[in-house]
């Protein structure tokens, strides 16, 4: 069955991270908690924490990227919501026995050490849903 604990993060597609962290940083004095490439996804990843979320910016590596596409086609802007959960791989078994589409069956590594996956955005409303499980 599937648990959400919380809203985890909301992913940002930017076209220049040192450009957007400093709106987050300099205007709404948040801090930077940690930066990483995951490069299996082609991105460059910055979390900066918000009360009991975080927003995650994100930055293609390569134009080819997920991110990069996201950004040449919709422009830069929320590109998904992650969903905390306590179990990814329960929450996965669940979802499928209930016909949703994924774009993931099964987890794989996220920014930061999570596992995550995500949902189809035509089964959720046009939203790419990414669930996390953190450790």
């Amino acid at each position: 069955m599937i648990n959400v604990l919380k809203v985890d993060h909301i992913g940002i597609a930017v076209k220049n991270m040192a450009e957007a962290k400093k709106f987050y940083t300099e205007v709404l004095g948040l801090t930077v908690q940690g930066e990483e490439v995951v490069e299996q996804q082609k991105v460059k990843v910055c979390f900066i924490p918000c009360g009991d979320s975080e927003v995650e910016l994100l930055e293609s590596t390569t134009p080819d990227g997920p991110i990069g596409k996201f950004i040449e086609k919709n422009g830069e802007g929320i590109q998904h919501m992650a969903l905390r959960v306590e179990n990814i791989r329960e929450a996965l078994a669940d979802l499928k026995d209930k016909g949703v589409r994924l774009i993931d069956e099964s987890p794989r590594y996220g920014a930061g050490g999570a596992s995550i996956a995500f949902i189809h955005p035509k089964a959720t409303g046009g939203i790419l849903l990414e669930l996390s499980e953190r450790k």
